[in-house]
């Protein structure tokens, strides 16, 4: 029986190498928006259910929908306005059935990582096989639709396997080279990258991506209400910002059209927004240019930390 997933390796917060991000800038922050394609009528998977209600799912289907058609353009709008581009956690389909979103998101430059094809097909019960090809397929659908070498994974309705981020890299590696398949989202355990261990010796991270911060969870789980949501975000950049004279952190907003897209939802959205970009020390970016900045000038530096330090304490 494992005692932990065993993908890093304990790193304390405190007494940290120092990062600083590009031009000196003391935190980096992202928008992820998942855009996704949600079936009315998936396949049925045993070990989970794609609606909680008898099909047609139509009430969540529509509100889903509604994401696509109006909520997308909304959000794309706000992110312009604040000179943010969105890294997109793109369930592949999309490129099949909505190519005039996978146009307009390339026409500004914002990235493509892979959600899995469908959000509605999930990893759980595949074999090996047909989850290398679920991943393969999604990224070379990326890279078919929009000429970028995918670097970024978040699994389907975040179910994944032992191996999925093995996959994810390797296959990476097959298709594109050392750019492709270098960082994840599936994991949520530290507010600054963190080298990951992978079967292939890769260089690969986690780039924090926060489940606290996501607007699903804020709205559906948590029930907040819009001004209350606008308000953690501020106050979770307020303690990052803080912490990050001391070493680099990192921020990150996932979001979904569907949810905080919706028109009783976008001022507190915007205002938490204006607030955390007229911070001139913040580098806003994406998270493929975080992953690869901080393989370049710093992974191999945390991981000759991390040995230090487990050396001192005597491996534990």
């Amino acid at each position: 029986m494992k005692r932990d997933p065993e993908f890093y390796d304990y790193w304390p917060y405190h007494d940290r190498p120092k990062i600083r991000w590009p031009n000196g800038k003391k935190m980096a922050f992202w928008v992820a928006p998942n855009i996704e394609f949600y079936e009315l009528n998936p396949p049925n998977n045993p070990h989970r259910k794609s609606w909680p209600q008898p099909y047609p799912a139509t009430q969540g289907y529509s509100i889903r929908d509604y994401g696509n058609r109006v909520g997308h353009i909304r959000q794309m709008e706000l992110l312009e306005k604040y000179g943010i581009r969105g890294s997109i956690s793109l369930s592949t389909a999309l490129c099949d059935h909505h190519p005039e979103i996978i146009q307009m998101c390339k026409e500004r430059n914002w990235e493509f990582f892979s959600h899995g094809i469908y959000n509605t097909r999930y990893t759980y019960g595949m074999s090996e096989q047909q989850e290398r090809d679920m991943i393969k397929d999604s990224m070379e659908t990326i890279f078919k639709h929009t000429g970028q070498m995918c670097a970024g994974y978040l699994a389907p309705a975040l179910s994944h396997s032992e191996r999925t981020l093995d996959l994810f890299a390797e296959i990476g590696t097959e298709l594109f080279g050392k750019k492709g398949g270098i960082y994840t989202c599936d994991l949520f355990h530290d507010d600054q990258p963190t080298p990951i261990k992978l079967r292939s010796g890769k260089q690969f991270v986690s780039v924090p991506y926060s489940l606290e911060m996501n607007d699903t969870i804020a709205f559906v789980v948590n029930k907040m209400e819009p001004r209350r949501y606008g308000q953690i975000l501020k106050d979770n950049f307020d303690r990052l910002y803080q912490e990050a004279d001391e070493s680099g952190t990192i921020m990150c907003i996932p979001t979904h059209n569907y949810q905080v897209s919706c028109p009783h939802r976008m001022k507190a959205y915007e205002e938490a927004l204006a607030y955390i970009t007229s911070h001139d020390d913040v580098w806003v970016t994406t998270g493929r240019e975080i992953a690869e900045y901080y393989i370049e000038h710093y992974y191999d530096s945390t991981l000759a930390d991390i040995q230090n330090k487990q050396a001192k304490w005597g491996g534990a």
